[in-house]
């Protein structure tokens, strides 16, 4: 069971779907500002970076990651003292 304060606050907060905002937002004419201009261009250009970085890190650097040494590392023969 709410408390009714819990349950007044609940009622008065206006709580729209993402599709209401944006059927709202949409009736509104505004320019285009620098994110609509910009903002895929930016994007993709930030993705094809990292990939780009990545590629080169995984392929150049010579790092070793951490790969099983299952069939390259045998043991030493057991000495009884």
């Amino acid at each position: 069971m709410m408390f009714p304060f819990a349950r007044n606050v609940l009622r008065s907060l206006e709580i729209r779907s993402f599709q209401q905002m944006m059927a709202r937002q949409s009736h509104q004419k505004h320019p285009p500002d620098f994110h609509d201009k910009y903002g895929d261009t930016i994007l993709a250009s930030g993705a094809t970076f990292c990939f780009v970085a990545w590629v080169f890190v995984i392929t150049q650097t010579g790092l070793e990651w951490n790969l099983s040494p299952v069939g390259r590392v045998t043991p030493k023969e057991w000495r009884e003292k």
